[in-house]
């Protein structure tokens, strides 16, 4: 899979599964313009690597960087959209504004870089939008209200994309499951017990460990790539077959 003169735009680029999709790409040879809410920590000092400091809930930085974007590398084929935050709590326990806050970065950040990037991919003539997910798209837990329902919204709107762009354009969600990043190491630190956690989190999924934010960018990258080019409008699930177990599935008969 070669990206050679081609263009991705990366959302939460700073760390994650962001961060190993920007360096997938760069590797394969691909023009990677980096959105992220703080400054570019990689050091990479290249022509190919672009960074902007962007809110990406924000509609005028994203109008902005977009056209920075464009004006630099003359063209996007790529947008993944990766950036999200985790925020805990019931319908009853979530504030308003905290409430706002997941579905600005979650869901809203994805709206907003689809209606400015996806008319540089027409101009181009192709184009692929690939918006990340989650497992909990299809299940949930307790105390993620918010969360939960940004994320299957994104299914949903990952349909519309695919319908009113087709066939220039593609659009996929990628579904992770439990995957061994920054967002997760932070949330099972507020555990009594992380170690205890980490190891509820393992024996969730039924291939014995959680993923690698690596293993979820050679998907998207696949996604992106002519050979997937049968496959839009749909999610694929990256989630060591978290979900697909009834609870208590070892004993021999329900």
């Amino acid at each position: 899979m070669d990206f050679t003169n081609k263009t991705v735009v990366v959302t939460g680029a700073g760390k994650g599964i962001g961060a190993a999709c920007a360096k997938l790409f760069f590797d394969a040879g691909a023009n990677v313009a980096l959105l992220n809410k703080g400054a570019d920590e990689t050091g990479i000092n290249d022509h190919r690597w672009f960074a902007q400091q962007c809110d990406v809930s924000v509609e005028a930085q994203v109008k902005a960087s977009a056209e920075r974007i464009k004006e630099r590398f003359g063209t996007v084929q790529y947008l993944i959209n990766n950036a999200g935050i985790q925020r805990y709590g019931t319908v009853t326990e979530t504030g308003s504004d905290e409430w706002d806050e997941v579905m600005n970065v979650n869901l809203k950040s994805i709206f907003l870089c689809a209606k400015y990037f996806i008319p540089y991919m027409q101009e181009a003539g192709k184009g692929v939008v690939v918006n990340v997910a989650s497992v909990q798209s299809f299940v949930s837990q307790r105390n993620v209200a918010a969360y939960t329902t940004a994320k299957t919204a994104i299914l949903g709107l990952t349909r519309s994309i695919a319908i009113d762009y087709a066939p220039t354009v593609r659009c996929v969600a990628v579904c992770p499951g439990t995957i061994d990043t920054p967002m997760l190491r932070d949330a099972i630190q507020l555990s009594p017990d992380p170690e205890e956690v980490l190891q509820e989190c393992i024996d969730m999924h039924p291939i014995g460990r959680i993923g690698t934010a690596g293993e979820v960018a050679e998907v998207i990258k696949f996604m992106c790539d002519d050979a997937a080019g049968f496959i839009t409008g749909q999610y694929i699930r990256v989630d060591g077959g978290l979900g697909i177990t009834i609870n208590g599935s070892k004993k021999e008969a329900l």
